[in-house]
């Protein structure tokens, strides 16, 4: 009597059920818990309606481990007749419908794949990989269909890598809240548009600022969707610096071949010193022995060491607060480049100036697309921890899972304990 009482208890069991028996199996290795419904009518799941009792079907489920025991609940479950639905199985109170596993073993799962991967969490409670991913892809259903609508002001969109050979998908965040909205494969323009189409034209025409890189097909989405988008678009800082980093990282090497003949190699080792951020480039920051030889090397004629000041002159434009006379710092940084007679710093230069209303842009309302950025280097992370992904969908899921914000928890443990 009292085991029945206890597991009563562990698994909040109140009427119409009642615990039936309690079994301890040794040589299973399992503790077997088996309820039953008492006699009283049965509700349709889906409408609530009072149905006819139709048959019974006995389904097990895996519930939290008792000691060194697994802990399986067994339970004869009625199906009605529903005028409206026809014959359903009733919902129980202890597991989602559908689902292997008490609501409060996912829950446990769930904490753990969020310190875990996923093949940690299937050895640790003794579950196979693809049971561990199920309950990880339902709790994500779960979480986007009880997520409410949303109509963002600030959002950031950018592309992160799936695999190699320049693989992508999409990902728009809400740049005030710090959460995933949405991912799409691919960096195609139809990749973005899905996402104005699901934001609605409501919610496109609340967007006050989109911080983006400057990619065509992103662009051009946003154009067709969003009103008076050219005030709206923001070519944050990190992306000005990427461009004109990778341009003199074109340069440098170009350079170093160059010098090689005549036996004088200065940039030898260098490619991380003229691609680091010059304001953290201080004496305290950084090895001295190495920092010394640099001060000399950007102070020098060589070609690198003008494309650097290039790079840093148009970082010192964001210092400025009125669009006016931001525009005007940009006019005299791109009669320098013009100048400058580095080809590599030329196309960057051309590419800057023909997207310079969006760079202004983000000048003056200080948009930034940092989180979006540092968002990136975070879904990398898990894809590292996973060892990488070969299914788009499980990568997109993962991306929900761990920075969507969502309310992933089973719902009848939602039901009973609303969040707020």
């Amino acid at each position: 009597m009292r085991d029945r009482e206890l597991y009563a208890r562990l698994l909040g069991i109140a009427a119409p059920w009642h615990v039936h028996d309690v079994a301890l199996r040794l040589e299973e290795g399992e503790v077997h818990v088996r309820l039953a419904p008492e006699a009283a009518a049965h509700e349709c799941p889906r409408c609530g309606a009072a149905g006819l009792g139709y048959d019974t079907r006995e389904r097990r489920w895996r519930h939290l481990d008792t000691r060194q025991y697994r802990t399986i609940v067994i339970a004869d479950v009625p199906r009605v007749r529903c005028a409206t639905h026809g014959v359903v199985q009733i919902a129980v109170p202890w597991a989602d419908a559908g689902a292997r596993f008490t609501a409060l073993f996912e829950a446990l799962v769930i904490d753990g794949l969020h310190e875990a991967s996923l093949a940690a969490v299937a050895r640790r409670l003794h579950l196979s990989w693809d049971e561990v991913d199920d309950i990880q892809q339902r709790a994500v259903a779960r979480g986007l269909a009880r997520r409410p609508a949303v109509h963002p002001q600030l959002i950031g969109v950018d592309e992160t890598s799936f695999q190699k050979h320049h693989e992508y998908v999409t990902v728009v965040c809400d740049l005030e809240r710090d959460v995933v909205l949405y991912v799409a494969d691919d960096r195609r323009e139809d990749s973005l548009a899905a996402f104005y189409e699901q934001l609605s034209v409501v919610g496109c025409a609340t967007l006050d600022v989109i911080a983006m890189d400057m990619w065509r097909p992103y662009i051009a989405a946003t154009s067709a969707a969003v009103p008076a988008d050219e005030g709206k678009l923001v070519f944050d800082k990190f992306h000005v610096a990427r461009l004109l980093s990778i341009a003199l990282d074109q340069v440098r090497p170009t350079e170093h071949r160059a010098l090689r003949p005549t036996g004088a190699r200065p940039l030898a080792g260098t490619k991380y010193l003229w691609l680091a951020n010059a304001a953290r480039m201080d004496a305290a920051r950084m090895d001295a022995a190495r920092w010394r030889p640099f001060g000399a090397l950007r102070r020098s004629t060589l070609k690198t060491a003008r494309a650097w000041a290039l790079k840093e002159m148009a970082m010192v434009c964001w210092q400025y607060v009125r669009r006016a006379w931001a525009a005007k710092a940009w006019a005299i940084w791109f009669a320098w480049a013009a100048r400058c007679r580095l080809p590599a710093m030329q196309t960057a230069a051309q590419t800057l100036r023909s997207y310079l209303w969006g760079i202004l842009n983000a000048i003056v309302s200080g948009a930034t697309n940092a989180w979006a950025e540092g968002l990136n280097a975070r879904i990398q992370a898990v894809k590292r921890r996973e060892c990488g992904y070969r299914n788009r969908e499980r990568f997109r899921h993962a991306i929900y899972f761990h920075l969507g914000g969502l309310d992933l928890s089973p719902d009848t443990l939602s039901h009973a304990h609303p969040t707020s």
